[in-house]
């Protein structure tokens, strides 16, 4: 179940991902992940239109240390020359490839971009040809299942990533129309998995190290892409390498909670400065406070300070540290 992944020339210690997320996979959230045993972590999705223009905050997105490696860059838009550029343009950066062709955001689709894709087979095949071309890094792509529960094609879209040099696909098993609602459907993972011979990883509902091991036992899917469930809870990789051992997954203490909270920070500032960690953090915070009693009380206190200090101040309050 937990074991080595293979993707293109790239081989994975263990089958466990950090998913691309807008706004939250940036380098400090890369590197708690890592050392709490995701073996390959993707930068947030970047905009190929962006990198083209050679936009700086496009780039910023892909700054990386070496203790941030092996990186996937995640990258989305329409037009395959452009697409290809946009990864050539970012190959020295990276380990890896990923194409969005599943954001289900309104403003990703309204560009033609992320799921718009799906219910246009013809320009992703086109899309991978001229990546695949470009690059010579392992190459990916994340999908929904389709557009809609009568649009759903991610077989097809599958066999098309396979025939134009994909090294293997993600799928996320719910519809672009239901977005996040409802369950993710892990007998489509099932049955992408029997279509292709490339490695096909599972994303959607993985929110415990418990989720994780049945899906991997279900689905017989290669690997395992962990986006909201690592919210806050970057012990999700390491809890499933406990259970996948036959050790019971131990929680983290509120001592561990605080540390993992506190060097978190501390990172954001080393990578952004104290303005934009602070304002970045209020949000983490309140994730690694979930399910802590008080934490509702903690949120609304935390965001409302605009000092590194108070932040800190309030994290060992709440998690009932002393600091010795």
């Amino acid at each position: 179940m937990i074991r080595n992944l293979k993707i293109g020339s790239l081989t994975l210690p263990t089958n466990l991902i950090l998913a691309p997320m807008a706004g939250v996979t940036n380098l400090p959230m890369r590197i708690i992940s890592r050392e709490q045993g995701a073996s390959l972590c993707f930068t947030e999705m970047v905009s190929v239109n962006g990198l083209v223009r050679e936009g700086k905050k496009s780039f910023d997105l892909v700054r990386s240390t070496l203790e941030d490696r092996p990186l996937g860059i995640q990258i989305f838009g329409d037009d395959p020359i452009v697409m290809a550029e946009g990864a050539r343009l970012v190959e020295p950066y990276g380990d890896l490839i990923d194409i969005n062709m599943g954001c289900p955001v309104r403003k990703v689709i309204s560009s033609g971009a992320g799921s718009a894709l799906l219910r246009e087979p013809d320009r992703i095949r086109a899309i991978l040809r001229e990546v695949r071309r470009a690059t010579r890094l392992p190459l990916t792509i994340k999908i929904r299942a389709g557009w809609s529960a009568e649009e759903e094609n991610y077989l097809e879209i599958g066999r098309i990533a396979e025939e134009e040099g994909c090294d293997a696909i993600t799928l996320h098993p719910r519809s672009r129309a239901q977005m996040f609602d409802g369950q993710a459907d892990r007998s489509k993972i099932a049955a992408l998995k029997r279509a292709l011979t490339i490695p096909v990883i599972a994303s959607g509902d993985m929110f415990t190290a418990a989720d994780i091991a049945s899906t991997l036992a279900e689905t017989g899917c290669d690997g395992v892409m962990v986006a909201r469930g690592a919210l806050g809870n970057p012990w999700i990789f390491r809890e499933a390498l406990q259970l996948a051992a036959g050790k019971e997954a131990g929680t983290p203490s509120q001592a561990e909670r605080f540390a993992v909270a506190l060097r978190h920070l501390q990172l954001f500032i080393e990578s952004e400065g104290e303005r934009v960690a602070v304002r970045e953090m209020r949000k983490h915070f309140s994730w690694y406070a979930h399910g802590v009693p008080g934490a509702a009380r903690f949120r609304s206190l935390v965001n409302g300070l605009v000092t590194s200090q108070e932040m800190i101040a309030a994290l060992r309050e709440f998690f009932g540290e002393t600091g010795h």
